[in-house]
């Protein structure tokens, strides 16, 4: 792709649009991290710039996340003793995503099942609002997650801070209403920061503000990981790099849908890992692909990696010198921001479909937005994947048994070209075919046996039919050495029809076939005829 002044323009305009909007959610997701507004500002430009220079995907847009925020404020409360084991954490988990990305699982991300991520980020959303709930009416957060916030919900409406609530209002509604046409000017967030602000400077001046904000570059915080504590911190950090992987690579998928590009996602991952490391060094908040500033971005022109960087160099500057103008944004505006946020990140659309949607995949999306909210956010995955792949295991177990085949002889129609049912042998009727077509899996493995088991055990000799197998896994294989193995218990003669590589190489690698005879192998049904004729003749 060649360089030119347009593009360079776009970049630069896109990476000036998405830093505006960058800015607030920031500074909202610093203070909801529980690290500090500035510490949102540090991990937007650690995590914006080298997501950008070095990450895989040349449009989109990294920094603090709702998921990220989330993730760091329960290792603050949960997980960690101070600050900087917190930040020695977030280290790990962007040395996590190194990893992933060097070992080329980005890709895996893809197969989530939707339900999971639709549970997961609906729980997100959820947890942000509910969290958000106190500082709205002027209270300081809890930390604890959200049952503890909601424990405190009937203390707090005795001490409502009437000034909060009416800025967090305005700031809402600010955000909620600015008009679209507006908004390719100035952003919503920015607007309702700028209007509940300014609301509680000029009038409401007693509302809890964000006070002292260090400005300057940040210090150093080398982590310090100990043999002992190394084990204890993978959980929390496990938990950071998932949560950023998830995040960044569905971004991705998005910037792609809009760009008609293809993103590199191991690639990404790195580059992720990069800003991650480096944000915990520095005193930053975790971030992940922002899709919200991914968005604005594209739609303001950008096409490549600068427009990245310089959205994370223009962050760099305010943060170098933002210091004093931060201090007066009230607490109460940057739960009404996040209010909006937590709205926006619970997936309405699957919600409103939900007496559409399959009974399984409900039931997927239920549970692992319940555990998002209730549980924690790692149990809440593992447990969604778990539950998506035994509703997809069901699925797959229909679709399997749907094709096999298992019939007399006499009653198949597998009849050779130009054979009439009337002039079929004499010993058809005391033969089974059985036929496996497609694809066999652990899915449909325990059904198999018994399914077809009495079929087998019916006939004196039996076929089984491989012509048309696809592939078959080890649990599916050793349920036809299960098959072979009964049918030879109750004398039924054995035939292994058309064996094709694929599935052969799974039955051989475990000797599935090993007691059948090498003369019972054929390749066509006719073959098998013969075969049969001659066991069931010796055996009169």
């Amino acid at each position: 792709m060649n360089y030119s002044l347009q593009t360079l323009r776009g970049d630069v305009f896109g990476g000036l649009t998405s830093a505006v909007v960058a800015l607030p959610l920031a500074l909202a997701f610093g203070v909801a991290s529980g690290l500090g507004a500035i510490a949102g500002l540090y991990g937007a430009v650690a995590v914006g710039f080298f997501a950008a220079v070095f990450g895989g995907t040349k449009t989109v847009i990294s920094g603090p996340t709702g998921p990220m925020a989330v993730a760091m404020a329960v290792v603050i409360s949960s997980h960690a003793d101070s600050i900087e084991h917190a930040l020695t954490i977030v280290v790990m988990a962007g040395v996590i995503q190194i990893l992933l990305g060097v070992a080329r699982v980005g890709r895996l991300v893809s197969y989530t099942p939707y339900s999971v991520i639709s549970g997961f980020m609906s729980g997100i959303g959820v947890i942000i609002m509910v969290i958000q709930t106190l500082p709205f009416i002027g209270l300081p957060v809890t930390e604890g997650g959200p049952l503890k916030t909601i424990r405190q919900w009937p203390d707090a409406l005795g001490d409502i801070n009437v000034s909060a609530l009416a800025v967090a209002a305005v700031t809402l509604a600010v955000g909620l209403a600015w008009p679209s046409r507006l908004r390719d000017f100035v952003p919503a967030a920015v607007a309702a920061l700028a209007a509940g602000t300014l609301l509680s400077v000029l009038w409401l001046d007693d509302t809890p503000v964000i006070g002292d904000v260090p400005t300057g570059l940040p210090e150093m915080n080398l982590p310090t990981v100990s043999a002992s504590g190394l084990l204890a911190d993978l959980q929390p950090a496990l938990t950071i790099a998932l949560l950023g992987a998830i995040d960044t690579l569905l971004t991705a998928l998005i910037a792609d849908s809009l760009t008609r590009d293809r993103h590199n996602p191991n690639r990404e991952l790195i580059g992720q890992g990069l800003g991650n490391a480096f944000a915990g060094i520095f005193g930053g908040v975790p971030g992940a692909g922002a899709t919200m500033g991914t968005v604005v971005n594209i739609r303001a022109g950008a096409r490549t990696r600068a427009a990245g960087a310089v959205c994370a160099l223009i962050l760099l500057a305010l943060a170098l010198g933002l210091g004093r103008y931060v201090e007066s944004i009230p607490h109460a505006v940057l739960a009404g921001i996040l209010m909006k946020v937590g709205w926006d990140i619970i997936d309405w659309r699957y919600l409103t479909r939900l007496h559409r949607v399959q009974r399984e995949q409900l039931v997927v999306m239920l549970v692992t937005l319940g555990l998002t909210v209730f549980a924690d956010l790692v149990t809440a995955v593992v447990l969604g994947l778990v539950a998506a792949g035994m509703a997809s295991a069901r699925q797959f177990e229909r679709l399997e048994l749907d094709s096999v085949t298992s019939v007399p002889l006499l009653d198949s129609t597998f009849l050779a070209d130009g054979d009439d049912p009337d002039d079929i042998d004499q010993f058809s009727a005391r033969v089974g075919l059985l036929a496996l077509r497609g694809t066999f899996t652990v899915a449909s493995s325990n059904k198999l046996i018994a399914t077809l088991g009495a079929d087998i055990r019916g006939h004196e000799v039996v076929i089984i039919d491989f012509s048309d197998t696809v592939y078959m896994d080890d649990s599916a294989a050793l349920v036809v050495e299960q098959m072979i193995d009964a049918a030879i218990d109750h004398r039924t003669e054995c035939i292994i029809m058309g064996a094709s590589e694929l599935p052969l190489g799974s039955l051989q690698a475990l000797d599935v076939l090993q007691r059948v005879p090498a003369d019972r192998f054929v390749d066509t049904l006719d073959d098998a005829r013969e075969v049969a004729a001659r066991l069931l003749a010796a055996d009169t």
